[in-house]
């Protein structure tokens, strides 16, 4: 009983084994469509550490590809990045064994695709890749809305891929619907999403913001890599001319801000009412995250002013995918919405 404790107790001292290490990738195989000859084209695999973990060697399977990847210890999220040279016409499968500290075993990547003699590169005017499928933005906006108005947008979509497919926008919410054009879209080919909005079904004023997701199939499941943001600016309703109105005066309606290797900056707005009767701001609402406001005060009678504080967040900025920006709503008739433009760098 004595030696047993006493094993336990210098294997207490021992360090961590090597399944203290954990790996895990979001996507193994990724099919990168189509490419033209000799257009590398390159998969990226997105992947987690837990633990320390470091790659220990990477084996491609030919020479044909590149597999660029971090050195030293790995303790969050990462990427390989794997390019083929698209030297040889037709359809390619690649793969490459990755040897970490997380395992005895190696695991594998495999990209796949399509290398054409004729293909057109058209991913400058379709910047945003989603699987098989490239569109033209990531980020839908109806900036001025009123209540009743039937508002469209345009997704512009291309198919890169190397099977037709059918696509689709899920998680619509009530007050928007969608049509595909054309419903099934061949590879090679380009299309488009139309996407209506009933302002009726709106109840409140100012910003609302929500995401929706494409889908190369109707049953495809949600992902987070193919989330495309939406925001509604809804206006409050204008009763017709007002006499002796308010009238908001902004010192500057955008924001440079430079860290300057801070974390976060501060800068202000004064807010000056120069009408003849009280203005009211009823609303404010940041479009992104990283952002703080505080505002002084949300009434001001006529030649009163207050401070409005503007803190940039720097690392939260970093992650947002659309323009930094505050909404503020008023009852001066001329100025409902304003829009401050921020800055950051």
């Amino acid at each position: 009983m004595a030696n047993r404790n006493l094993l336990l107790y210098l294997l207490a001292f021992l360090p961590l084994s090597v399944s203290a290490q954990k790996l895990t990738i979001a996507k193994s195989t990724v099919d990168v469509g189509r490419t033209g000859w000799k257009q590398p084209v390159t998969a990226v695999f997105e992947l987690k550490a837990k633990g320390k973990v470091s790659i220990e060697a990477v084996q491609p399977d030919c020479n044909c590809t590149v597999v660029d990847y971090p050195k030293g210890t790995l303790t969050d999220k990462f990427q390989i990045r794997m390019t083929y040279d698209a030297k040889q016409l037709g359809h390619f499968d690649k793969q490459a064994a990755i040897k970490t500290n997380a395992s005895s075993k190696p695991f594998y990547i495999r990209m796949k695709g399509q290398v054409l003699e004729d293909y057109i590169d058209l991913s400058a005017d379709y910047p945003v890749e989603m699987g098989g499928l490239r569109i033209d933005k990531n980020y839908l906006e109806f900036a001025d809305a009123n209540k009743g108005d039937q508002l469209t947008q345009v997704l512009k979509i291309y198919n890169n891929g190397t099977k037709t497919c059918h696509p689709i926008l899920m998680h619509l919410p009530s007050y928007l619907t969608a049509t595909v054009t054309p419903e099934e879209l061949r590879p090679g080919k380009t299309g488009k999403i139309t996407v209506h909005l009933n302002s009726s079904k709106l109840h409140d004023f100012g910003l609302t913001q929500s995401s929706v997701y494409l889908g190369s199939n109707p049953g495809d499941k949600v992902r987070q890599d193919h989330e495309i943001g939406l925001s509604v600016v809804l206006l409050p309703p204008f009763a017709g001319p007002v006499q002796n109105p308010p009238v908001i005066r902004l010192s500057k309606e955008k924001v440079d801000i430079y860290f300057e290797g801070k974390k976060k900056k501060t800068e202000v707005i004064d807010i000056t009412n120069s009408g003849l009767s009280e203005l009211k701001i009823t609303s404010m609402q940041m479009f992104t995250r990283g952002l703080r406001v505080s505002l002084g005060k949300s009434r001001l009678q006529p030649g009163e002013s207050t401070k409005l504080k503007v803190t940039a967040i720097r690392d939260e900025l970093k992650r947002v995918r659309t323009r930094p920006r505050i909404l503020m709503i008023t009852n001066d008739s001329e100025k409902a919405k304003v829009t401050i433009e921020i800055n950051a760098q």
